[in-house]
């Protein structure tokens, strides 16, 4: 087993204080920890994100809409579990009804884009994919795990009159005017390892000691692990929660008594 090397990343919606479990510098407000992808799995990236502010509504290409916009080959989807959430906290995916590429621009420049969005409350467990083209933005007070393709292209519609930059020409080009569907989210209630995502480029699993013979996967190769509320044995190595490891196999795990954890596999 392998354990990724961490990059904390300082943003101004970021959080002062961070759960004990992470070791980052008193004083600065983090907004994101990195787990650096290894050379195994470079094509997936693993985060924390961290919200004292609400982040911009934003939106990411495909791979084939990435190249053709001149950026790269690899687009950008990913996938959210919460693991807390403030009073009131709030994700922004989707839109509540249909809107045009023409109303969705004229939202984004006065500002309303925030109330045509649909805002889903949340609470720890509750998981979202985000397919590439879904406008989103994660509101304030959320704490996350984010497993997403290995890419920074983002495309920022509207920031709440902050001065960054904007991408609302590009950002249109890609933005699916729609809303979330619903078979992409779901709450993770009990301990029951499942299935969370199975898409074209990574694949997530729920594993819990309560049930370990519920998660399955036919990948036989390398695979990363995040332990959440416990540690797990991962090739007679602890990996504790805050961390993330390459184990060399899905069997590789031991969760004990009481571990658990998430398992991402290549798509």
């Amino acid at each position: 087993m392998t354990r990724l090397p961490t990059k904390i990343v300082e943003k101004p919606w970021g959080k002062d204080v961070l759960p004990p479990q992470f070791d980052v510098p008193e004083g600065k407000r983090i907004g994101e920890v990195w787990f650096v992808p290894p050379p195994e799995m470079p094509d997936i990236l693993v985060k924390y994100i961290f919200t004292s502010e609400k982040l911009s509504v934003q939106v990411h290409p495909d791979d084939a809409q990435a190249k053709a916009l001149g950026e790269s080959d690899r687009g950008k989807e990913e996938c959210w579990l919460v693991i807390d959430a403030e009073p009131g906290a709030a994700l922004g995916i989707g839109f509540k009804q249909e809107i045009d590429s023409e109303a969705m621009r004229a939202a984004a420049l006065d500002g309303s884009i925030e109330q045509l969005m649909e805002w889903f409350p949340v609470q720890r467990g509750d998981f979202f994919y985000i397919p590439a083209g879904t406008v989103h933005a994660i509101g304030a007070g959320v704490s996350l795990i984010e497993i997403q393709q290995n890419s920074d292209i983002t495309y920022r519609l509207y920031d709440y009159g902050r001065p960054r930059e904007l991408h609302l020409e590009q950002g249109l080009q890609v933005a699916k005017g729609g809303p979330h569907d619903a078979a992409l989210r779901l709450h993770v209630a009990g301990q029951e390892s499942c299935a969370l995502a199975n898409g074209k480029y990574f694949s997530v699993q729920l594993l819990t000691a309560a049930s370990p013979d519920l998660a399955t996967t036919d990948h036989q190769g390398p695979c990363l692990v995040i332990p959440l509320l416990h540690g797990v044995d991962v090739g007679g190595v602890q990996l504790q929660p805050a961390e993330c490891g390459l184990a060399r196999s899905f069997k590789d795990l031991d969760l004990g008594t009481s571990g658990d954890c998430l398992v991402v596999v290549p798509g």
